[in-house]
């Protein structure tokens, strides 16, 4: 299993949602964030004073997805949040060894099995 981490321009969220929907992925996280990369400084004007801009708001999403779907899952996040402009985001893939379900307190045996079992 991979965990698959976006960071996407918020007004692309839609598109990437719809996007994963289309090729089966619907669960996942999202989590609204600021972070600075390549995307150049802004500026504005707040009660008649300027000040820059230099931490732009993205958003997060959190995919974990069997490794066969890893690589439509970057395919389709690089295709619906694809503007062509400093700023698009970055895509960060991570294993995922465990994972455990609160409520029962216990594994979470549909991530564990599928590990376990190669089906990965």
């Amino acid at each position: 299993m991979k965990k698959v981490e976006a960071i996407i321009r918020p007004q692309m969220l839609t598109n990437t949602i719809n996007g994963l929907n289309d090729i089966g992925v619907t669960a996942f996280t999202v989590t609204q964030v600021v972070g600075r990369g390549q995307q150049v400084d802004g500026s504005g004007v707040y009660r008649g004073r300027n000040y820059k801009v230099n931490l732009h708001p993205k958003v997060k999403m959190e995919i974990i997805v069997s490794n066969f779907m890893v690589e439509r899952v970057i395919e389709t996040v690089m295709n619906t949040a694809y503007t062509g402009e400093a700023g698009d985001g970055k895509i960060f893939v991570y294993p995922v060894m465990e994972a455990y379900n609160i409520r029962t307190k216990q594994i979470d045996t549909t991530i564990t099995e599928l590990a376990e079992d190669g089906v990965e």
